[in-house]
């Protein structure tokens, strides 16, 4: 898998299965990552990568609120990326119903398979808090959808 087909994969799942969105998102990322690139050490390129994936997944969120868009009609997109058990749209449903930073947690630790070191330092917080967002998505997914929790954990 190419590192942008990865990152536009954690978009997806970050901004809960709009590709559009997604490919938006890794896009802005891309584009701070060019402007920022002097700046980058060559041995953090991909947690670099990820930070800015994340960051832009949570402006794009937060800008939704700011500018209200009607949308009169919308097609549904086809998943660029495969599911653990090859059912995108219901992993993609799974993640829907976390909260954001449950959703970031989740995603990092288990479908991209993020130690939590590496998901703290991505998500900007402490390991902790990475353990406890953990647990307690994967807490929730368990309760409302028990058997399809495996995917994840």
């Amino acid at each position: 898998m190419t590192r942008r087909a990865g990152l536009v994969r954690v978009a997806t799942l970050l901004v809960s299965g709009d590709l559009a969105k997604a490919e938006d998102v890794v896009q802005t990322a891309l584009t701070r990552i060019y402007l920022a690139w002097s700046r980058v050490r060559p041995d953090t390129v991909d947690a670099y990568a990820r930070r800015c994936v994340v960051n832009a997944a949570t402006d794009e969120r937060r800008s939704l609120f700011r500018r209200r868009e009607q949308v009169r009609a919308q097609l549904p997109d086809v998943a660029a990326v495969e599911a653990p058990g090859g059912d995108e749209t219901t992993m993609l449903a799974l993640l829907a119903t976390l909260p954001t930073s449950m959703r970031t947690a989740v995603v990092l630790r288990y479908v991209e398979g993020l130690s939590v070191a590496e998901t703290a330092a991505a998500m900007r917080c402490s390991e902790g808090n990475v353990k406890s967002q953990s647990a307690r998505g994967l807490e929730r997914l368990r309760a409302v959808f028990p058997a399809r929790v495996h995917d994840f954990a």
